[in-house]
């Protein structure tokens, strides 16, 4: 699938063809700039192919397997070398979930081995779940992640640990912003931007529900809101 590389294997992070960037940084480039293409990848004797189309992935394999999982594996993957090959295409379609998804379900499956909550290199798992308005949201720049709850506080569609918490801080935001509102006689809280302790959050309600949204720090939080609501129009 790929010619080997001569050149000496690192044993520690990625080796690529773009100075400075990890292979991470590199599937998040390639999002951005709506690359068409793959990225190949090798890790000592293993070899593995990411394929984009229009700036999305849409296929992986490494050693016969397919799909996410190859994905996720290739990602495990502790060091190795990349190769960027934008002639290189695939008419085949096995990938359906957004670049931020992917990358986040990675990173959550690495913790959990890294912590023992799974086997190294286990498969068949079940993949994260998520609302379609947060999967939607995390496909914005500086969202870190989102997460749609009831306005009990418990998440929509999301039982991971970061929705749990996430939902709870908005939770918390929209107590104490209907508090606000009751004392100045306002209402409800239909929004909120809130800028503390290195974190940024911004909430929104949605008819009954509420979506909780975390920040990226260094990004302006004003222009993650604004896109949020180019994205969804004038309804937030």
């Amino acid at each position: 699938m790929m010619a080997k590389s001569s050149r000496p294997e690192k044993q520690s992070g990625f080796e690529g063809s773009i100075a400075g960037l990890s292979l991470t940084d590199v599937i998040q480039l390639k999002g951005h700039n709506r690359f068409t293409g793959a990225i190949s990848v090798e890790y000592q004797q293993r070899q593995g192919m990411i394929f984009f189309r229009d700036g999305e992935i849409i296929h992986a394999e490494q050693e016969g397997v397919v799909g996410e999982q190859a994905l996720y594996e290739i990602l495990r993957w502790p060091g190795g070398r990349f190769v960027i090959q934008p002639k290189v295409t695939t008419t085949g379609r096995s990938i359906q979930q957004s670049i931020a998804y992917l990358l986040l379900e990675a990173h959550r499956i690495i913790d959990e081995e890294n912590a023992g909550l799974r086997p190294k290199g286990g498969e068949g798992t079940a993949p994260r779940r998520m609302s379609v308005i947060a999967e939607r949201l995390l496909q914005i720049a500086g969202v870190g992640y989102a997460v749609l709850f009831k306005k009990d506080g418990s998440p929509v569609d999301d039982e991971s640990a970061e929705a749990k918490a996430l939902a709870e801080k908005g939770s918390d935001l929209s107590r104490l912003g209907n508090r606000l509102g009751d004392l100045l006689g306002l209402g409800g809280v239909k929004s909120a931007a809130v800028q503390a302790k290195g974190e940024q959050q911004l909430l929104f309600e949605a008819k009954n529900h509420y979506i909780s949204i975390a920040v990226d720090k260094e990004t302006s939080l004003a222009q993650v809101e604004s896109d949020i609501r180019a994205t969804f129009g004038s309804r937030k």
